[in-house]
């Protein structure tokens, strides 16, 4: 395993720098550019067709988009080698510093989400698969394929409009992460305030993966417990209990684990639309008003945290297989 892994490791360097020639390639060749859209936001857009080539010239040269594109990308890596993402096009302040400030948000409403999809989803498989063909079960997947299909944002506006102090109730906030004057409560009041805040958000994204890892769950479970060994099990006499939580549901979890290795970039990327709609300054409202201001670097810097990420979670699925399932080596 200590070999699979150092190759695996080494492995991770080529297929990073594939990653991010081709991301630096596919956000160059956008439409539109940075020095356009300042342009536009100094001058107007009547103004901004007017301006003098030498200042076109000279913007270009301030942001280095001077140099041809390899140039440019050579800068990036070199500068990537000691951990600096530069500076962002919009306000020129540091990449990792405004990822580190939209990180945090979005690593508090994701792990949340994560962790009631996983609590919940996984025994709800498990009884659907153990109780297959019946009234119950088929009641349960009536209602996880309605909830797989509903969007997100329609569900999101939905609860605004109940639930939001819209015509309706007004229950939960629907702005933001935090109550004005927050910052000066103490540490108990801030908690409830922020929790209370996350309660709609959270929920419009831990649904749609209840659904989804329950039906995953529950499909290997049935195909775990039709397994010749189980039904071996069951003729020596061990009872329901011990045969599927035993023997069953370790192996199970296989197919479960594959979702995992997505875990780690799905933390970081955050929802562009729930950000978007509950005002949330997540690194998915992050990433959209970056790509909408052609703000290279900082695309660039969550493109990169995000592949990095996705690369060590298909590792860690990989170690997670051979722990579930000890006929696994990888030799």
């Amino acid at each position: 395993m200590k070999a699979y892994l150092i190759r695996r490791l080494l492995l991770l360097i080529p297929t990073f720098l594939g990653i991010s020639i081709l991301s630096f390639l596919v956000i160059q060749l956008a439409p539109g550019n940075p020095v356009s859209i300042r342009l536009m936001k100094m001058q107007g857009t009547m103004a901004a067709n007017s301006v003098p080539a030498e200042v076109i010239e000279k913007t270009k040269a301030l942001y280095g988009l001077d140099k041809p594109i390899y140039i440019q990308y050579g800068r990036w890596l070199k500068r990537l080698a000691t951990l600096d993402f530069g500076t962002s096009y919009k306000d020129r302040r540091p990449v990792l510093e405004k990822i580190g400030e939209a990180l945090p948000v979005t690593l508090q409403i994701n792990l949340l989400s994560f962790f009631f999809i996983y609590v919940f989803s996984i025994p709800l498989g498990v009884i659907s698969a153990v109780k297959q063909g019946t009234w119950g079960d088929a009641i349960t997947t009536l209602f996880l394929f309605l909830l797989y299909s509903l969007p997100s944002f329609w569900v999101a506006m939905l609860l605004m409009y109940f639930l939001g102090g819209g015509q309706h109730l007004n229950w939960f906030p629907i702005y933001g992460i935090n109550s004005l004057g927050a910052e000066k409560m103490t540490f108990w009041p801030w908690l409830w305030d922020r929790l209370w805040h996350l309660v709609l958000p959270t929920f419009c994204l831990t649904y749609w993966g209840f659904a989804y890892i329950s039906r995953y769950a529950r499909s290997g479970m049935i195909d775990v417990i039709r397994q010749d060994y189980i039904r071996t099990a069951k003729a020596y006499g061990f009872s329901n209990k011990v045969v599927i939580f035993k023997y069953a549901f370790r192996n199970s979890l296989i197919p479960i684990l594959t979702l995992l290795g997505m875990l780690l970039p799905a933390l970081l990327g955050g929802s562009v639309i729930i950000e978007q709609i509950f005002s949330i300054p997540g690194m998915g409202r992050l990433g959209f008003e970056a790509i909408l201001s052609r703000d290279y670097p900082l695309v660039m810097g969550i493109l990169s945290i995000s592949a990095l990420l996705t690369l060590v979670g298909l590792i860690l699925s990989d170690i997670f297989y051979a722990l579930a399932d000890p006929r696994i080596r990888f030799e």
